[in-house]
């Protein structure tokens, strides 16, 4: 499928069809303005690649066993956030678009041997087909799939049932701009990030965490859960959200080409929100 992913969805996708092509320029030129084009281009390249990779992966792992799902997700750093869990009912745990985002739901087969749960938040698709197998696809992954505006509705209700759980959310999306949103500098950048992780992290007194996403070589990935805030009951308006947009921006510039570079992040700018 790798062979498939290189040697005909890339040229399609890159060559063909361009698919975005402006606006992964546009973005990456911004974000890196130290870069030379050609290092700019060769980021550009891989990433394509990468976004091909993440296509064949998703098809491949609905057919995977749990085995090989093992030898393809690593994860670390879930020690601390059980014990989070265990102490404060609930996490949040915090990630971008990076690599396979869709195999971070692996994290289930560290937490269920303890009990606990894991919630994906997702967007609902327009199109009733794909929102249909995408669900499908994610549920074969393990956790339970919410979606993003009924979502306090099943904080609250897990809570009632004192049902550990750790909520996923993937918070590097473009906010709308009559969303509730937090202004900082990110990659070069005047950037919005959508507030919900903290406000909700906030309202329940969860701990937050950081999913880190990595990949060492081609399909395989590491996801290291990194603490961002324990006590966010002592955090003030917008720390939260600050320091996942520095772990993120971290992130991203240990792997350039695997973040989601084809998203008009920085369509709405700050002067049309004051």
């Amino acid at each position: 499928m790798y062979w498939v992913a290189d040697y005909i969805l890339f040229p399609i996708v890159y060559y063909i069809a361009r698919y975005r092509r402006k606006m992964v320029e546009k973005n990456l030129r911004a974000s890196f303005p130290e870069h030379t084009a050609n290092e700019r281009l060769k980021i550009e390249k891989a990433f394509y690649h990468q976004l091909c990779y993440t296509a064949v992966e998703i098809l491949w792992g609905r057919k995977a066993s749990p085995a090989l799902m093992c030898e393809r997700v690593s994860i670390t750093g879930v020690e601390a956030m059980i014990r989070d869990c265990q102490a404060h009912g609930s996490v949040v745990a915090m990630l971008g678009h990076l690599g396979n985002w869709e195999w971070a739901a692996e994290v289930h087969r560290e937490l269920s041997p303890y009990g606990i749960e894991e919630c994906n938040v997702y967007r609902r698709q327009k199109n009733p087909r794909i929102n249909r197998w995408l669900l499908e696809t994610r549920a074969k992954r393990g956790g339970a799939c919410v979606e993003k505006h009924e979502l306090l509705r099943e904080m609250v209700r897990r809570r009632s049932k004192e049902q550990p759980t750790v909520y996923g959310l993937i918070c590097d999306q473009k906010p709308s701009p009559v969303n509730q949103h937090f202004w900082t500098t990110f990659l070069n950048q005047e950037t919005a990030f959508l507030q919900g992780g903290e406000v909700l992290s906030k309202k329940f007194g969860y701990p937050v965490y950081y999913a880190h996403i990595t990949r060492p070589k081609r399909g395989h990935y590491c996801i290291d859960m990194q603490p961002i805030c324990h006590d966010v009951s002592n955090a003030a308006p917008g720390e939260i959200t600050e320091a996942f947009a520095r772990k993120l921006e971290d992130n991203i510039k240990e792997q350039p080409e695997i973040w989601l570079w084809t998203h008009n992040r920085w369509k709405w700018k700050k002067t049309m929100n004051t």
